[in-house]
């Protein structure tokens, strides 16, 4: 007999996450702990229309300057006629759909996609708890590799597609960050190439024990900008000024967030917020972003002073987040490099 019969059958293509759970954690469904209090208010992200950037100098300023409130008071916001087509939206996200419906055993070999082994990634392999714990699937796909996509051409023409828009939207957004803080925007433009920003596809299953695990555990984004296309199921949620909230989707829309770097560049300007994804019970949710992010060897240094952080380069903060990550679970982020 044995403790697995408390998770339903999983399909051929889901990871397998009960069976994960039980042998690390033991049987969580019949633990009486508190269960999280994951049912929170929903709010309506700051919404920025991009076709106001064809405005008058004044009409054109204001834009501007709701870009830089948002990015400081929410560290999100949504963008809309953003000049990524709907088409091709709807494409990633029916071939997404589609490769992630291989089985589970295919999607763990890497000449799936033609590409390493730690491109597919599924829950969270370091967890020490069940809090710890990500009942989600991804595929983390470095743009200088989308051409490798021999198997699914379909999918590759399309991240291409969303790839070049999506680095223009990052591009035009950091200068307008960078401007607002008085700073020369050409660091974006030499630092953050398309040879150092990646695509991440996700799939949160649906999950028998949506009450006690994440289906992406609380986190910042350790690059500068994230483009983020989600469903319409929900379950984004942001931790802002102490309390967490549930993001409405938007069909129309794009997420846009600060990430660490920005943070760390703008020296506390703009908000790096922890944010979270919650299970749901019954339906599967599907996103994909785009990470604008620089070279390793990028130093990070803030634009003013007296700075809050002391400098260093993408290579070393990620290497300590690796190093965090494999010896507590968490992410310990930009407090590491406080001065």
């Amino acid at each position: 007999m044995t403790l697995l019969r408390h998770f339903p059958v999983r399909m051929e293509s889901d990871p397998p996450f009960g069976e994960f759970m039980n042998t690390v954690f033991g049987n969580i469904i019949e633990q009486e702990e508190t269960e999280a209090k994951f049912d929170v208010d929903e709010c309506e992200l700051p919404l920025i229309d991009l076709s106001r950037l064809n405005l008058d100098n004044l009409e054109h300023e204001e834009f501007k300057r709701k870009i830089c409130e948002a990015s400081a008071e929410w560290g999100f916001f949504q963008i809309v006629n953003h000049g990524v087509s709907q088409e091709i939206l709807s494409r990633i996200h029916h071939e997404q759909v589609e490769l992630f419906r291989q089985p589970f055993h295919i999607k763990t070999n890497e000449k799936l996609l033609n590409l390493s082994s730690d491109c597919y990634r599924w829950g969270a392999q370091a967890a020490t708890t069940q809090k710890q714990f990500a009942w989600s699937e991804a595929f983390h796909i470095p743009l200088t590799t989308i051409c490798q996509l021999s198997e699914f051409e379909d999918l590759r023409s399309s991240l291409q597609e969303f790839a070049m828009k999506a680095l223009d939207l990052s591009q035009q957004i950091a200068e307008i960050l960078a401007e607002n803080l008085g700073c020369k925007s050409t660091f974006f433009s030499k630092n953050c190439l398309p040879s150092s920003c990646y695509i991440r596809m996700n799939r949160y299953p649906a999950c028998p024990v949506s009450s006690k695990v994440f289906g992406l555990v609380p986190h910042t984004d350790s690059d500068f900008l994230t483009v983020l296309h989600q469903d319409q199921v929900g379950g984004l949620q942001l931790l802002k000024d102490g309390k967490w909230i549930r993001v409405k989707p938007n069909p129309d829309a794009l997420v846009i967030n600060i990430g660490d770097l920005f943070q760390a560049w703008s020296n506390g300007v703009y908000k790096s917020l922890e944010h979270r994804v919650v299970a749901n019970h019954e339906m599967e949710r599907f996103s994909f972003a785009y990470f604008f992010c620089p070279s390793h060897d990028t130093v990070i240094q803030s634009c003013s002073e007296p700075s809050i952080y002391r400098k260093f380069s993408f290579r070393e903060y990620r290497q300590q987040v690796q190093e965090d990550v494999k010896t507590t679970g968490d992410k310990v982020g930009l407090s590491r490099f406080r001065r």
